[in-house]
């Protein structure tokens, strides 16, 4: 039995091997020093990612978000500290740490002036999402520069870079930095600056440990002090980083099991046959139920209201507003009432255009047949007309008889008389 456990042990270790795939340690030290530095063509690459992760959080595109952070060249600083710190290289440290800095002052510039002039200022839900950092950022940062130092330090590399850079996500955070330095939105800013923040130290702490397993040479070995030191800072550091996250963590975990102990709680206590709940939302410590239908009677809420303990609802009041509570209820039913009308208006307005448009279509099409008889008749080489929309512009397909080829002025003369027949100077006219 002991064998047996120790082949499975041994052949695990074998699967599990990293350093019989280990990258030549100066290839990719020179590597990751060529991807530290910001100049040039790596500055305007930074600068046009910026502006599209920008444009995706503005208009709430994720294609053109993981785009942008395809795009976006700024993990090189990140990685190269990470390594700087594994190989005992401060030269590369330095330049890690001052070209990172360059990095993020130039995107949170690029996206303040994009969101500064940009005519759409309201916060999409993409943009929101950077807004409250949490511990599950933070095991996402870890285990994507985890992935992504193995990807740079192992031949076998794959598509694991790409899969990093959505994965981590570092050009969000930026912009939405950005926007909240344009529209003074404090909050935005911190807490995106934050999760950057948490973004380019634990991937930078997953590179770190990667050179270490993988048994990197260290270029300046320091002394048992030095090296208890590091290990302090390091520790330090991430546990300050990972605190606030750690907060909202809570709040997040403790807002969700709130939210679920009143769902269970109207269900079992509240809810009955005839009667349907409208609405239920907490003001105050008051737990305010809006329902209608059956009535509730006092004596139910009253019996409600005693269990609210046994849902974890200890120390809030419980408000049921009915069908009796006429002026609460009115209240909310001419909201209902707004909301309905408002959205009937936007139908209508949709309907209004769809119907524009299907007179648009039956319009050209009868254009398109007599276009096609006049031009037949008007131009011999010509076989076949047809005009039609194309993402919402007139566009004329010309089929033409192959011989005698037809001059290229008589073509001229063709388009011209097209675009005067279809009265639309903006015609497009493809030749077949």
């Amino acid at each position: 039995m002991k064998i047996n456990i120790r082949n499975i042990l041994r052949n695990l270790k074998q699967y599990f091997n990293l350093l019989s795939d280990k990258e030549d340690e100066r290839q990719v030290v020179e590597q990751v020093s060529a991807g530290v530095v910001f100049r040039g063509t790596n500055l305007w690459i930074l600068i046009f990612a910026i502006l599209i992760a920008s444009l995706g959080l503005n208009v709430n595109s994720t294609a053109v978000i993981i785009g942008a952070m395809l795009v976006s060249p700024l993990m090189g600083p990140i990685i190269g500290m990470g390594l700087a710190v594994g190989i005992g290289d401060f030269d590369l440290l330095k330049r890690a740490l001052k070209n990172y800095g360059i990095a993020t002052i130039i995107s949170i510039v690029t996206a303040t002036v994009y969101f500064f002039i940009s005519p759409l200022g309201e916060a999409r839900s993409e943009l929101l999402a950077r807004t409250s950092p949490s511990l599950f950022d933070v095991l996402i940062a870890f285990c994507g520069g985890a992935a992504g130092v193995l990807a740079l330090t192992t031949k076998s590399k794959g598509q694991v870079i790409p899969g990093v850079a959505i994965a981590t996500a570092l050009m969000p955070p930026l912009c939405t930095a950005g926007y909240g330095l344009a529209t003074a939105q404090w909050s935005y800013f911190f807490g995106a600056f934050y999760l950057f923040f948490i973004n380019t130290v634990f991937i930078a702490l997953s590179t770190f440990l990667g050179v270490k397993l993988l048994k990197f040479h260290t270029i300046n070995s320091p002394t048992p002090d030095r090296m208890r030191y590091g290990r302090r800072v390091i520790t330090i550091i991430v546990i300050v980083t990972m605190l606030p996250a750690a907060v909202m963590t809570w709040n997040i975990v403790k807002k969700n099991i709130f939210d679920r102990n009143v769902a269970s709680f109207v269900a079992h206590e509240l809810a009955q046959s005839g009667t349907q709940i409208l609405s239920t939302h907490v003001d105050h410590d008051t737990l305010r139920v809006v329902a209608v239908g059956r009535m509730i009677t006092d004596d139910e809420v009253a019996d409600a209201r005693s269990r609210m303990g046994y849902y974890k609802l200890k120390g809030h009041g419980l408000s049921v507003i009915q069908g009796s509570d006429n002026a609460t209820m009115a209240a909310y039913l001419d909201n209902l009432t707004r909301t309905a009308d408002a959205e009937k208006k936007r139908l209508k307005v949709e309907n209004e255009i769809l119907q524009h448009q299907v007179d648009a279509y039956a319009q050209v099409d009868t254009l398109s047949h007599r276009v096609d008889v006049e031009a037949r008749l008007v131009f011999p080489q010509v076989k076949q007309v047809m005009v039609g929309y194309i993402d919402g512009k007139k566009i004329a397909i010309v089929d033409i008889k192959e011989t005698p080829p037809m001059p290229e002025a008589e073509r001229t003369r063709l388009k011209e008389w097209l675009v005067a027949r279809v009265e639309d100077k903006h015609l497009q006219i493809l030749f077949r």
